[in-house]
């Protein structure tokens, strides 16, 4: 079997959906970031796979300078749109294409976006990118749906299995991910391939959250649509049955989640 290979409709027509299907990155990032790096509105910020620019707007006011990348133009056009005239720069680039001419950075994050990239040579390229006593930080979250469990809410939990049986019955039981599959999910061993590029570390941070959203019929639409594994484009003509089905299933809402607590790895070259 061919291995996966990422191409561009990976993410299409998901920026759209993006900020309105995922749930904000919250303060208390920014402000744990703040005080375990030092960060004092000093130095660069760049953001590797950016998408709408979610994180990067979040960090931005902790640097003089940030930059956001990601290959999806769809995204920086959303990440430009929301960001008025904040003081980034957005750059169409795939992370394999690293350093480009975009000089070096106090940090260098990633969010829920190393998983996508070729992690041996992103990680090579990223070490040179950093200034002394720099810092490449990993972000693992998952914003698109809450926890699961029986912990009474104020409202039901959107019923995300099955979700997943309707978004199966249009796509197929395995896990689609732009032309490509994967069956066996996304790739791991971040920390085997940070270590054996020579970096040292990781420092981890827990974010713990324990806030309880409502989110309305419309926002899990959009979460669904805001995923790899059913981006629009998957579904071909048959997106506006998938979305009436979708909306039928869930009914009038409102729906209550618990948030995911946001696991930070730092790892210094």
């Amino acid at each position: 079997m061919t291995a996966w290979e990422w191409d561009r409709s990976l993410f299409a027509g998901t920026a759209a959906h993006y900020l309105v299907g995922r749930m904000p990155y919250p303060r208390e990032l920014a402000d744990a970031l703040r005080d375990a790096l030092g960060l004092d509105g000093t130095g660069r910020l760049l953001d590797v796979g950016c998408g709408p620019g979610s994180l990067t707007l979040l960090l931005a006011p902790l640097f003089a300078a940030s930059v956001g990348v990601d290959p999806d133009p769809g995204m920086l056009r959303e990440a430009a749109r929301v960001a008025g005239f904040a003081p980034v720069e957005w750059r169409e680039l795939r992370a394999e294409d690293l350093p480009a001419d975009l000089g070096t950075f106090r940090v260098v994050v990633f969010a829920q976006s190393f998983h996508w990239m070729d992690q041996p040579l992103v990680a090579d390229h990223v070490r040179a990118m950093l200034d002394a006593g720099g810092a490449w930080v990993h972000v693992s979250a998952m914003t698109h749906r809450g926890v699961d469990g029986d912990v009474p809410l104020p409202h039901p939990r959107p019923p995300w299995d099955r979700i997943d049986r309707l978004v199966a019955e249009y796509l197929g039981p395995v896990r689609r991910a732009g032309r490509g599959t994967l069956p066996d999910g996304t790739r791991g061993g971040e920390e085997d391939v940070m270590r054996a590029a020579g970096y040292q570390g990781p420092e981890r941070l827990v974010v713990a959250r324990n806030e309880v959203v409502e989110r309305t019929t419309d926002d899990v639409v959009a979460a669904v649509l805001s995923l790899s594994s059913s981006a629009p484009h998957l579904f071909d003509e048959r997106l506006g049955s998938f979305e009436s089905d979708l909306r039928e299933l869930l009914g009038e809402g409102p729906f209550s989640e618990q948030v995911h607590d946001i696991a930070v790895a730092i790892w210094r070259p």
